[in-house]
This record gives C-alpha cells, structure tokens and sequence, in this order.
C-alpha cells in the first residue's frame, strides 16, 4: 500500500516535478532551488536539517541556517518573522525525512511559503552545486 508520503516521494523524484506534499509544503529539486537563489527579486531562507556529523563531514549549503533540531528547534528564533517569507528545508537526501518533520513545523507555526528539497544535500552535491564545510 501506499502511503499519501511514499506517493509525494515518488511523485517528487521526477526532475523538474515539484509535489505538494500533504503536510503542507511543496517538494523541489535542486535545478528549482538553485532558479530560486538566483533570482534576487525574492529572499529565500534555506534551513539544513541534518545533525551536526553529518554537516561535518558533507558540508552544507552556502548560507543555509543550521537548525539544532529537526522536529524541535524554536520557531520564533530560527525563523524569519514574515510568515509569508521562503523556506526551504533540506536534508540528506530523497531516503531522510528530518527536513519533512522541520518544514512540518514551519507549516503549523504558519509559515505559507515552505519547501523542502527532496533531492537533500546530496543530491545537490551530486548536480554540481556549491557546498561549505561546517
């Protein structure tokens, strides 16, 4: 069987398929992140979900807010207060699902702009993209 999550993964592994999971926020893939920090018309606030290790040895994406957890981290100290601001959230990859549980909670503090890279960190690495050492 398959789950309403499990459809949105598979849904999102696509290229070029952005999915609306049913949580509340979209998924995007790196081409659709790396179009959005281009264009400098609109802020977008990237938020790496990964634990500490694993940002130690990966890297992470230039720029990108560290949360301290992924289903737990403050809201009102980690977010930008414009609801209405961008967010994006990413993990390791298309297998993690801690960028999920982090976008989740932007959703339900009321945050209306919330994406999550599906492809996650590694999959940005994979397509070139620039990564920073932590």
């Amino acid at each position: 069987m398959i789950t309403p999550l499990l459809a949105a993964l598979l849904l999102s592994s696509a290229p070029g398929n952005a999915a609306t999971a049913d949580q509340g926020f979209k998924l995007i893939h790196v081409a659709d992140l790396a179009q959005m920090l281009k264009d400098s018309s609109q802020p977008v606030h990237v938020l790496d979900a990964n634990n500490a290790d694993f940002r130690a040895r990966e890297g992470v994406i230039p720029g990108a807010t560290l949360l301290p957890e992924s289903h737990d981290y403050d809201v009102a100290k980690v977010l930008p207060q414009d609801k209405a601001s961008t967010l994006v959230f990413y993990c390791a990859n298309t297998k993690c699902m801690a960028s999920h549980a982090a976008a989740e909670r932007a959703v339900k503090a009321g945050y209306t702009h919330v994406d999550v890279l599906a492809d996650g960190l590694q999959g940005w690495k994979q397509a070139g993209q620039p990564v920073a050492q932590r």
